[in-house]
């Protein structure tokens, strides 16, 4: 599992710990990777945690010969590392694009290179990509999240056509907002729907247990978002979003 530092990967370390599984997880932060792997340990988890950056195509090859030497492969591939940086058009800054998009859908490539020949080869795997309900339209200042998550369910949708009939499922997860363990009551203004960084895990590893192709939640917020406003006229959702945001005419 990517982006295991905190957040969702810790929590999902932590709750596949509780099934007895084996867990390897990547993150860039040694001591906050570290506390990850104790907690999935205490929850009753083998765990092997690899500190380094998904966006590093050799450090990801390292990091899967480490966990194919040790265990073999890998069942699962929970591609979760990601990161997001509000940017205005107004105030355009290509930098912040190249490091989003190379964190959020840069990884996924990596990651999908180094596990997918063994997993062919196995005729079995799960490959499982967390997206996001920001994926279905672009939202205000979020150019570079939306883009970069949108990409990657196009992605996953190609990979899952191309590898039908191999044994190997993709998921493609897209959650709406979920609680990450910040004390800051700031981070969850305007966030609705907001969901519990427990609960939320359980319906993203539920989702996987099923393999199903698109797993959306909270429904409040997923179908709104998937079935309505990603079906809206393009002119509705400019007037729409502009309104919400508070965005006139400069």
């Amino acid at each position: 599992m990517t982006g295991a530092s905190s957040g969702l990967g810790r929590e999902m370390a932590r709750q596949l710990g509780r099934r007895g599984w084996r867990v390897a997880i990547t993150g860039r932060r040694e001591a906050e990777l570290g506390e990850s792997a104790r907690l999935a340990e205490s929850a009753g988890a083998e765990c092997l945690p690899l500190v380094g950056s998904v966006t590093e195509r050799e450090t990801v090859k390292r990091h899967y010969a480490v966990i194919r030497e040790r265990w073999g492969g890998l069942d699962w591939a929970i591609l979760n590392a990601g990161i997001g940086d509000s940017v205005d058009a107004r105030k355009f800054d290509a930098q912040v694009f190249h490091r989003v998009l190379a964190t959020n859908v840069g990884g996924v490539v990596n990651w999908l290179e180094a596990v997918l020949p063994d997993m062919i080869a196995a005729g079995a795997g799960t490959i499982a990509g967390i997206s996001s309900l920001a994926a279905w339209r672009g939202l205000p200042n979020a150019g570079a999240y939306s883009a970069s998550k949108a990409a990657l369910v196009t992605l996953l949708e190609s990979t899952r056509v191309d590898l039908r009939g191999t044994g190997v499922d993709v998921v493609t997860v897209c959650p709406g907002f979920i609680k990450n363990g910040s004390a800051d009551p700031g981070d969850q203004q305007g966030k609705p729907f907001l969901m519990e960084l427990e609960a939320g895990v359980r319906c993203i590893l539920a989702g996987i247990d099923r393999k199903r192709r698109i797993v959306h939640f909270p429904w409040q917020l997923s179908y709104l978002m998937r079935y309505v406003v990603h079906n809206m006229p393009g002119f509705s959702y400019d007037w729409l979003i502009s309104k919400v945001a508070g965005r006139g005419q400069p």
